[in-house]
């Protein structure tokens, strides 16, 4: 029997009725019996000021990088602005970044997004791999998750009711698992 997997959810978007924070809650509910996604916070993050980090980490960005040091994998759910990542989600990233030792290198990690557009954040996951080669993230290739239509895959109260959309998220979660495992016993090895 493979060791439980400790997942943190990250959503890139704090609208309150955010496509790709209810992408997280479905994951939470498609989970694999030994997976548990728990849900960052990033409402409460200041802009990154360097200033700021020389004379105190802010608490909310404390608790951010301890969630990420606690984590077995990471999961983020992205939304697209302008062709890329949003601002609240790069900038998270970048106070996270500063902690030392930095908590991103070496984890496991899966992207998914959804949008209301015809291309489902395809653009904003590859900035985020990209971002990830710096901060030594190991993306999971496949399966890639791009919600399109997002308006349609879900209901007036958030939840993913798009049949093959909620299967893909399944095979998801179980690849995130297997690749977890993959890299903790290189780790071990």
């Amino acid at each position: 029997m493979s060791a439980s997997v400790k997942v943190l959810g990250i959503s890139g978007s704090l609208r309150r009725n955010s496509y790709n924070t209810a992408a997280l809650r479905a994951a939470q509910e498609l989970a694999p019996s030994d997976m548990r996604i728990e849900m960052a916070d990033l409402s409460a993050i200041p802009l990154y000021n360097q200033d700021e980090q020389d004379r105190q980490v802010p608490e909310s960005v404390a608790r951010l990088t301890a969630q990420v040091q606690a984590a077995d994998a990471i999961l983020f759910a992205t939304p697209e602005y302008n062709y890329s990542v949003p601002g609240v989600l790069k900038n998270a990233i970048d106070w996270v970044s500063r902690a030392k030792p930095q908590p991103f290198a070496g984890k496991p990690a899966a992207v998914m997004g959804a949008s209301p557009g015809a291309l489902g954040t395809g653009r904003a996951q590859y900035h985020l791999r990209q971002i990830g080669v710096f901060l030594d993230l190991h993306f999971l290739n496949k399966p890639e998750i791009m919600i399109a239509s997002a308006h349609e895959r879900f209901d007036a109260q958030g939840k993913l009711t798009h049949e093959s959309t909620r299967e893909y998220l399944g095979k998801l979660l179980l690849a995130l698992q297997d690749w977890t495992h993959f890299l903790q016993r290189g780790k071990s090895a």
